[in-house]
Parts: structure tokens; C-alpha cells; sequence
């Protein structure tokens, strides 16, 4: 038997987002409370989730007396549930346990040491150093692989290189920002225009005349988070030629190739060039933290050689490697043919979604996936193999320090898996649907609310693709309804670019407080326990930004029109 989802379960405009909402309330509430752990938040949020969904969201088949009722929608629920966590686990999960595993690797052999001082060679300026590593560096990554990479990668970078643990995480949160509508070669994009009969050319176009604004902003928005306004007046140079060079390779490649390669480009680019500017010009004065010495190294190190540098970042050039070719879609199809797939019993295709969030009735799919080999993890680890190989490391050390990685990330696993668990509850019993229509009954303004549902959607379920998946049907169906009743002076499909490209950006600014996304950055740190800092740290900023994108949005909508495609 299927199940249609029933976006307004209590008959009220009011009631029903409201009570959908509680889940995200519940565990980002008790998140930033900072007293409770984040896998007790997480399964707290499930527990709500679960409950709101089975006696709240009920379809209205669970009345039917010839049916299996509400055990029968439990029962769907639950499984939709397990999908999630297994999802969580694999493919994300295991990117992250991997990524943790080659920075411990690198540093138990002493290399990361190595690397540590040839970043300060370039730059002793923490300010500086955040801009290489988790501007530039990060989104070259997430061009590559996106799903969590970047931002467990540049935070290890970070904390490795002496900065706290709590900046490092809430840093590449924020640096992972402007790059994600164009991550992992282009996915969000591809997938927005598969789901909207949109043209994909079009969609990348529009939403790179939206994110150079903030690839500017960012980086000026970062150093200005860590140092206050004298800290970015004091590296302006720095923050113009990184976000600069960013935001002018986005433009162009987004408009005139295409959206697979935008964030791979963009990255090296803004690396390069910040790398040529650091030859030719340093900060005046030196910013690092209070307590930290003015001496990056001690008076008895001894000097780096070439030699020395190069064999030391030999396994993040083998990371990016591996990271990049398994991104490549010919790489992953091959390595897709030895992936065992299921249907998910009891949930594939017995949840239906109907309009208006699909023009017609469909089906929800749900086929769990072993992507045991094509998956960036995967990449990773095999890196981390090459790596050991490189640095001389016995199979006996590299399998103890594997498994002393998997028990100290058991903790973050369990909550990532239930994070997802809770974004799978949320979409298959349409709560997520609920919420995201509550918001198209704002009008004229609804430009604004539709990058703000992207943030809802990435928000909720820690993918720019799955929010596009989620939504972008959503904002077709909307923007047609504006654009035919005049409210936008745009022709509907028109329209329908402008604000399927505002769930993709907008959505961007959500990826850094999704619950996923913080666990990862903080279990990266090597603060695993304290997911509830590292949400208050950037949940003002993701707010902000995403109300910005939405002016943005307004203003293409209403008086920028010629920058519609």
C-alpha cells in the first residue's frame, strides 16, 4: 500500500509548520544549549521527529479499517529512519573517519610537522593562513568531492596549525560556503535542472550571478570573524586578490562552460594567486592569537628543505588526487559496477509526493546503495594507503592507528547517522514539504523566502543537492504562479530560473549550520563533544548570509532583471 503525504495534518496555515518545525527546533535547541551531548541531541531529534511524523503527519490512508493504520506508517517511518542512518554512515560517515585518519597519520609520522612550517613560511599571519587553507584549499575540495570533505579536511589543516579548535571548525564552515552550489563537479546544479526541466546552462549561469557577490564577501567576512575590522583592513590585499580572483573565475566559468568544473577552477586559481600575491606582499603587522608566542617555531628547529616540504605534502597531493579522479564521472561509473544496491522494504515507492510540491503524483524512491568503492572515502583511504607507503609506515602501525581512529570517531559517527536519520524522517513523511510551502504564501516577497527555503532544505538535510531535489519543484511551481498573476515582471520561465537558482545559493549559507556539517567540522578539530559551540559560533553568520542572498534575489526579481538568462 502507498501513502500520500499530507502537507497540512492539523487543517491549519499555522499549525502544521509549526509542528513539522519541532524536530529542527529540538535538536538545534539542544545543540546550542551546550548541555547536552550531541549524540543525546541527535537521537533526542529523531525521538520528535518519529513521534510528530506517526501521530502527526499520519496520511489520511491510516484511517482506513481495511488497512495496516498508523503501525503500518510507523513501520514505513521507521525504515525510512534506518535508510537515513545508513546513508549517514556511508557515504558521509566514511569520508569523514577517513579524512580524520590521514591528517593522524601524517602527524604521527611526523610529516604534518613539516607541513605545519611550510605554511608558515609562506604566512606566519593566522589570517592569511585561514584564507589558503579554508578559502582557496577548501574549495578546490569541494569542487573535487564536496559531502563533508572540505570541511573536515581544512579543519584538521587548521587545528594541526596551531589555530583553536573552535575557530578552525566554525572557519571552514564559513569557507565552505561560497563554493557549495558548484560542489563535488557541479552535482547541485546538474541535479536542480534533472528535477526542474531546466536548462542546466541557464541555472548555472543564474547562480553565478548571485554567488561572486558573496565570494567576495566571505573571505573580507572571515578574517573579520577572527580579528574584528582592524584585522581585515590589515590584509585587505590578501582578502581582495583571494575572493577576487574566486568570484572572477566563478562568474566566467559558471557562464560561459558550465557548472562541472566552476569550484575545481576557481580554487586552484585563487591558491595560485594568493600564493604569487604572498611572494610580493606581506601584512604589516603579524596577526595571531593573544596567547600564542610570536615565534611560529623554535629557536632549534632546523631548516626546511625543499626536499623536506615536498615529501611532507606528498599525501595531500595524493589526497587531492584520488579526492579529484574519483569525483570524475567516468571514474565513479566504473567504479559503480561492483555496487551492490537494495530497495529499502517497506518504504521504496510507498511514500507518495503530489502537487504542489511535484506538478504530479510520484512515487518516492528510496534504494539504499553499498558504494563501497566509488565512494570519496574510499578515495581517501587509499590515499592514506599511498601515503603510509610514502612516509614508511609499517602495515602493523597503520592498521593500529585506523582502529584508534574509528574509536575515537565512534561518537560523531553515531550522531551523523542520526542526524540523517531525521532529515529521511522529515522528507518521506513531507514535513519538510509542510515547512517549505509555508513559506511560498509570502507574495511580492517571496523572492527573499525562496533562497531562505534553500537554507531550509540544506539546513535540514546537509546537501545542497538534496535540498535542490527536495524543493526545486517547489520554486517552479511558485514562480509560475508569481509570474502569471503579475506579481513578477518576468516571464514564467524566467521566473522559474531565477528562484530554482535562489534555492541553490541560498542554500549554500544553510550548509554551515546543518547538524552533519557541524559534527564533521568539530570531530575534524578534535572537538567532537562540542557541536553546541561550534552551532552558535557561525548560526548568526549562516542567518545573515541567507538573508542576503535573498535581497539579492529581490533585487534581480524587481529591478536587476537584465541578469535573468
Amino acid at each position: 500500500m502507498t501513502w500520500t503525504q499530507n502537507y497540512d495534518p492539523f487543517g491549519s496555515a499555522l499549525l502544521s509548520p509549526l509542528a513539522a518545525a519541532v524536530p529542527v527546533v529540538v535538536l538545534l535547541g539542544l545543540l546550542a544549549s551546550g548541555r547536552v551531548p550531541a549524540p543525546a541531541a541527535a537521537l533526542a531529534g529523531l525521538a520528535a521527529a518519529l513521534l510528530i511524523a506517526v501521530f502527526g503527519c499520519a496520511p489520511a490512508e491510516v484511517a482506513n479499517p481495511d488497512g495496516p493504520g498508523r503501525a503500518g506508517w510507523a513501520g514505513t517511518l521507521l525504515a525510512a529512519a534506518g535508510y537515513g542512518a545508513a546513508f549517514g554512515l556511508l557515504p558521509i560517515g566514511w569520508i569523514v573517519l577517513n579524512a580524520v585518519f590521514l591528517y593522524a597519520l601524517t602527524v604521527e609520522a611526523g610529516a604534518f610537522d613539516v607541513v605545519k612550517r611550510s605554511i608558515l613560511v609562506l604566512s606566519d599571519d593566522r589570517r592569511v593562513q585561514a584564507l589558503l587553507i579554508a578559502f582557496c584549499f577548501g574549495a578546490f575540495l569541494e569542487g573535487a568531492a564536496g559531502f563533508g570533505t572540505p570541511v573536515a579536511v581544512t579543519a584538521a589543516l587548521m587545528v594541526g596549525s596551531g589555530f583553536r579548535p573552535l575557530h578552525a571548525a566554525g572557519l571552514a564552515l564559513l569557507a565552505n560556503t561560497a563554493p557549495v552550489a558548484y560542489g563535488a563537479l557541479g552535482i547541485p546544479i546538474i541535479t536542480l535542472a534533472e528535477v526542474t526541466g531546466l536548462d542546466e546552462r541557464k541555472l548555472s549561469a543564474m547562480a553565478g550571478r548571485q554567488l561572486p557577490f558573496f565570494s567576495l564577501l566571505v573571505p573580507a567576512w572571515m578574517v573579520w570573524v577572527m580579528a574584528g575590522r582592524r584585522g581585515v583592513v590589515g590584509v585587505w590585499p590578501a582578502v581582495l586578490v583571494c575572493g577576487g580572483t574566486f568570484a572572477a573565475v566563478q562568474f566566467l566559468v559558471s557562464n560561459f562552460h558550465g557548472p562541472s568544473l566552476v569550484d575545481v577552477v576557481a580554487g586552484l586559481a585563487s591558491l595560485v594567486a594568493l600564493t604569487v600575491l604572498l611572494r610580493l606582499w606581506r601584512p604589516a603587522e603579524t596577526w595571531r592569537y593573544p596567547d600564542e608566542s610570536a615565534a611560529p617555531e623554535a629557536p632549534t628547529a632546523e631548516p626546511l628543505t625543499r626536499r623536506a616540504v615536498l615529501s611532507a605534502w606528498v599525501p595531500w597531493v595524493l589526497l587531492t588526487g584520488f579526492v579529484f579522479a574519483w569525483g570524475l564521472p567516468p571514474v565513479k561509473k566504473a567504479l559503480n559496477t561492483t555496487t551492490p544496491g537494495w530497495e529499502v522494504p517497506g518504504l521504496h515507492r510507498a511514500v507518495v509526493r503530489t502537487a504542489p510540491v511535484v506538478p504530479q503524483p510520484r512515487p518516492e524512491e528510496a534504494r539504499f546503495n553499498l558504494v563501497w568503492l566509488s565512494a570519496t572515502g574510499t578515495g581517501i583511504l587509499l590515499a592514506a594507503v599511498a601515503s603510509a607507503f610514502w612516509l614508511r609506515v609499517p602495515p602493523g602501525r597503520f592498521v593500529r592507528l585506523w582502529l584508534r581512529t574509528v574509536y575515537r570517531m565512534r561518537w560523531p559517527l553515531v550522531t551523523i547517522a542520526a542526524m540523517l536519520a531525521i532529515a529521511f524522517t522529515t522528507r518521506y513523511s513531507g514535513m519538510d514539504a509542510t515547512m517549505g510551502l509555508a513559506m511560498t504564501r509570502t507574495g511580492a516577497a517571496y523572492p527573499v523566502f525562496a533562497a531562505l527555503l534553500g537554507w531550509l532544505g540544506v539546513a535540514l538535510t546537509g546537501s545542497d543537492t538534496a535540498s535542490n531535489a527536495m524543493f526545486g519543484g517547489l520554486q517552479v511551481v511558485t514562480a509560475t504562479r508569481l509570474a502569471e498573476s503579475g506579481v513578477l515582471p518576468l516571464d514564467p520561465t524566467r521566473a522559474a530560473i531565477l528562484l530554482a537558482a535562489a534555492n541553490s545559493t541560498g542554500g549554500v549559507m544553510g550548509k554551515m549550520i546543518d547538524a552533519q556539517s557541524i559534527v564533521v567540522a568539530g570531530a575534524a578539530a578534535g572537538r567532537p563533544g562540542e557541536a553546541g559551540a561550534v552551532l552558535r559560533y557561525v548560526f548568526g553568520h549562516s542567518v545573515a548570509l541567507a538573508v542576503l542572498v535573498g535581497l539579492v534575489v529581490l533585487f534581480q526579481a524587481y529591478v536587476w532583471t537584465a541578469a535573468v538568462p
